[in-house]
């Protein structure tokens, strides 16, 4: 049996109850002039894609950080946005 091993760039969010939880970014994509990345909470050295979430990229130099999208408006059309790109 063979095991494969994807390495993921990683990033930290801060939870509602205000823990920390890495996430790891499966994929990232542009929307009228902004850059997003999907990002997936790994658990135990595990990516969980079963549940994925979209923060705005912001680049600085070889970095990034993200922000959370606050309005739900907002991240509804983002979303919608990233699936009908993924359908293509």
């Amino acid at each position: 049996m063979e095991n494969n091993f994807n390495e993921y760039i990683t990033f930290t969010v801060t939870a509602k109850d205000g823990t920390e939880v890495e996430m790891a970014v499966v994929d990232e994509f542009d929307f009228e002039n902004k850059h997003y990345v999907v990002g997936a909470v790994i658990k135990d050295d595990t990516v969980c894609e079963d549940g994925l979430y979209i923060y705005k990229s912001v680049i600085e130099g070889e970095d990034f950080r993200v922000e959370k999208i606050t309005r739900e408006f907002e991240y509804k059309r983002i979303a919608e946005a990233y699936m009908e790109m993924e359908n293509e």
